[in-house]
């Protein structure tokens, strides 16, 4: 992830804390759970894990995206970065917790863009592709959007957890025989 990705403990610790709400050990099962948002860096990381609720719960997103415009309609260009920034939280069947972020970099935009995605995607602009998030394909943003990053890296340590496990039971059953 880049080096001007922050989140506070808050933005961290949600989706972990909801997936720790379940005790996995007796179900094998593993359970996830994930949150994200848009963080501005002009405005100090609003909306930040407040992106879905910023101006109310039933605002509509043309209009959260209207009032942020408003409030950086002074920024300078190379001074509206932003990134959307996905926590997921997992606890695996053996209660071991994991907690992994994505992120996918851009600039606000100074207009409203695009039919596809949602949210704050028709303003969310991303310079390697010329065009916003509600602008490009859908196998284009699965490749680089923020949850694809983290649920690949959730997948990742899930593998590498059911490899250590199948370690351990390979090298149990060879030391099996010689205790």
């Amino acid at each position: 992830l880049s080096g001007n990705i922050s989140l506070d403990d808050k933005e961290e610790e949600k989706p972990a804390s909801n997936a720790l709400c379940f005790d996995t050990t007796d179900t094998q099962i593993t359970v996830m759970s994930d949150d994200s948002g848009l963080v501005i860096d002009a405005l100090g990381g609003e909306p930040g894990i407040y992106s879905a609720r910023y101006l109310g719960y039933d605002t509509d997103y043309n209009y959260k995206m209207e009032q942020i415009m408003k409030r950086m309609e002074n920024v300078p260009d190379k001074e509206r970065t932003a990134r959307f920034v996905a926590a997921v939280g997992a606890v695996f069947p053996d209660g071991s917790e994991h907690v992994v972020l994505g992120a996918m970099e851009g600039v606000i935009a100074r207009g409203i863009y695009g039919q596809n995605g949602f949210g704050y995607d028709p303003f969310f602009y991303l310079p390697e592709y010329g065009k916003t998030s509600a602008e490009i394909t859908e196998e284009e943003k699965n490749a680089i959007s923020h949850r694809g990053k983290a649920l690949r890296a959730m997948l990742a340590q899930f593998e590498a957890w059911q490899r250590s496990g199948e370690a351990a039971q390979e090298t149990a059953a060879a030391c099996g025989d010689h205790k």
